[in-house]
């Protein structure tokens, strides 16, 4: 891994909002453009979204990926928005090599585009979509100790100014979200996230039990109320497997009245 790599794993709200003037994502829209204002402009993208998984760890390797507007209900503009960056199949083509040589089986796919996951975020931090970026996806299998290894598996990139993006969400509970507010719900809502805030920063957590810690998540204060599946949280596992050291920065947000976190990692 180079010196000039940056790990973020951010809460990427739901679905189109932040780009459609929501007021519950507008602190989320704040927080995301400041952190691409904060970091080195990066030479490339890898995300690793919450809305593609595959049997095997799968990259996509087209030059010139379209958009999939996986989300539905929302009005005509929605499925109007245009992300054209690059992609890049001689970063896929490593990715791909980092996982094989950990004995990851992975493949690459030259026809899937970049899901909202991926365009959603990057039209804030990077809106003029002139950053060669590439996705990752999720093993369907859910498994949190695989997606350590995926991370664990990318140090061996070697590319310079490389930014790589777990996408997911830190609170993704679709019903709590559209409920009415309660202290309960509020209490579960913040017990976790400090339990995760925790787990991605303390200076006193040793690697072996930052990562235990994160395998057995379900163990957390109201998990399975926070993810009542695990998808938007695993790709935080790969940003934890990739920088195998506490967070530099925790950032908080709150998105549809809920708090939600995000964590940045400069790898030197």
């Amino acid at each position: 891994m180079t010196p000039s790599t940056d790990v973020l794993f951010l809460s990427h709200g739901g679905g189109p909002r932040p780009l459609l003037g929501d007021p519950g994502h507008r602190e989320l829209v704040t927080r995301l453009t400041e952190i691409a204002g904060r970091l080195p402009r990066p030479s490339a993208i890898l995300v690793i979204s919450a809305h593609w998984e595959a049997p095997v760890p799968t990259i996509t390797a087209s030059a010139r990926p379209g958009l999939i507007y996986d989300y539905h209900g929302f009005p005509p503009e929605a499925y109007a928005i245009e992300y054209p960056c690059p992609g890049e199949p001689a970063l896929a083509a490593r990715v791909h090599r980092a996982l094989t040589q950990a004995g990851l089986p992975a493949r690459l796919d030259d026809r899937r585009g970049f899901d909202h996951g991926v365009f959603v975020p990057l039209k804030l931090m990077y809106p003029e979509a002139d950053i060669p970026c590439v996705q990752l996806s999720l093993v369907d299998s859910l498994d949190a100790a695989t997606h350590l290894a995926i991370g664990k598996a990318l140090q061996a990139l070697d590319v310079d100014d490389l930014l790589v993006i777990g996408s997911g969400f830190s609170f993704h509970n679709m019903g709590a979200f559209f409920a009415p507010d309660t202290p309960e719900s509020q209490a579960r809502n913040l017990a976790f996230e400090d339990w995760l805030e925790e787990t991605c920063a303390s200076l006193e957590i040793e690697e072996a039990e930052r990562a235990e810690r994160l395998i057995h998540w379900e163990r957390a204060p109201h998990a399975r109320f926070c993810h009542p599946r695990e998808e938007h949280l695993l790709p935080l596992h790969v940003c934890v497997g990739l920088a195998q050291r506490p967070s530099d920065t925790h950032i908080a947000a709150t998105v549809l009245g809920k708090t939600s976190g995000m964590f940045h990692w400069r790898l030197a």
